[in-house]
């Protein structure tokens, strides 16, 4: 298989981070207001097909056996990758001993080549006699390493024809799926589906509570926990880039580790206070579910003292490091290259959301003592 050179380019990478929620939320909207799609969906074929399509993912989700046929081929396409690599040590180890050889025979040379001794002409003999010999393994070598390569490629094109077939044939696919659906709904088998409540989350009598200014914190960081969420979304592609590139393409990526791990800490830092509106940071329960709505309201309040310390701790030594990093126009120091002081920004951002939705909670809080859990 040909080897893959991409490399992410810094304005891609931002520029994703930035439009790709913008469009994930006007698609999930869109269909809420359509209503629930129709089963199999065209889309979602076509996404299976362009990102797993290799191992006929689309086929499977279509309940098409013959998404089957595209495992053994992808395995064979892996293992003929593996021995390639391996094959490739062979290559650089035969290579650099027929250099060794020539190298040596050059150090072989008569000092008077119209009258060389025995000792010389027996030293010249047998290194030409070592790199005739190295010659052939490396040749040996790199034939093996060709037939790998060779067999990897041409599984490689029968999955390449194989998808450019069933790319043609899903939409026909999807259209008869539809229809087996519709029959198995209107002849139902087994019993009707049970919901299974969630337990020990969103438990937080204040949650119910609402007033301008609780309203105001808490759409905002709403909306910014949707937002980062579908950051998720885009490491699914990444990652599943680099799994392609490493064991398909024998093309392994410096980048994409560090772009994911650096957009999942800003997403940690951006979408505490979300998680905090929606009651799902971690609490010791040892005593607080003991207590009754008004008891919980009060420890609450107690404790929101060592709440503002820390966030507020947070948020001014956040500032000053980002503050440096912007100065500076810091960059990671990988050969990638990728701005850091806009991941360092986040640290403030997100410890001031924090403090906003602590503010939000401590009102709800004092509302609730005051009215009762009404």
């Amino acid at each position: 298989m040909p080897s893959l050179t991409f490399v992410l380019p810094h304005w891609l990478y931002w520029s994703t981070l930035l439009v790709f929620p913008l469009i994930a939320i006007w698609l999930v909207r869109r269909q809420h207001r359509r209503g629930p799609p129709r089963e199999p969906i065209l889309f979602t074929a076509y996404l299976f097909w362009v990102c797993a399509g290799y191992m006929g993912l689309h086929r499977l989700y279509l309940r098409s056996w013959w998404g089957l046929l595209y495992v053994p081929l992808f395995c064979a396409v892996v293992y003929c990758n593996s021995e390639q690599r391996e094959s490739r040590e062979d290559v650089s180890r035969t290579g650099a001993a027929l250099e060794q050889f020539q190298t040596a025979l050059k150090g072989a040379q008569p000092i008077d080549a119209a009258s060389p001794t025995a000792d010389e002409r027996a030293a010249v003999a047998k290194a030409e006699a070592d790199i005739r010999r190295a010659q052939a393994e490396s040749e040996a070598a790199v034939a093996v390493h060709e037939g790998w390569r060779s067999r990897s490629r041409n599984f490689g094109l029968v999955i390449v024809a194989l998808m450019a077939i069933d790319a043609v044939l899903i939409p026909g696919l999807v259209r008869r799926r539809r229809e087996q659906r519709a029959g198995y709904a209107a002849n139902p088998i087994g019993p009707e589906p049970v919901d299974v409540p969630q337990q020990g989350t969103a438990e937080d009598p204040t949650m119910r509570l609402r007033s301008p200014f609780t309203n105001w914190i808490d759409r905002m960081n709403g909306a910014i926990g949707e937002y980062v969420a579908y950051w998720a979304v885009i490491s699914v592609f990444v990652y599943y880039y680099e799994v392609l590139a490493r064991f398909v393409f024998n093309s392994p990526t410096n980048w994409v580790h560090e772009s994911m791990f650096l957009m999942f800490g800003m997403q940690y830092m951006l979408s505490g206070a979300y998680a905090y509106r929606e009651d799902q940071h971690v609490r010791v329960d040892v005593v607080y579910t003991k207590l009754s709505t008004r008891g919980k309201a009060i420890a609450d309040i107690m404790s929101s003292l060592f709440f503002f310390i820390f966030a507020l701790t947070l948020l001014w030594t956040g500032w000053r490091f980002a503050a440096d990093a912007v100065g500076n126009h810091e960059t990671s120091f990988t050969e990638w290259g990728i701005q850091y002081w806009p991941v360092k920004l986040t640290i403030p951002i997100g410890a001031a959301l924090i403090i906003l939705q602590g503010l939000s909670k401590l009102v709800k809080d004092v509302l609730l003592l005051r009215h009762g859990d009404a």
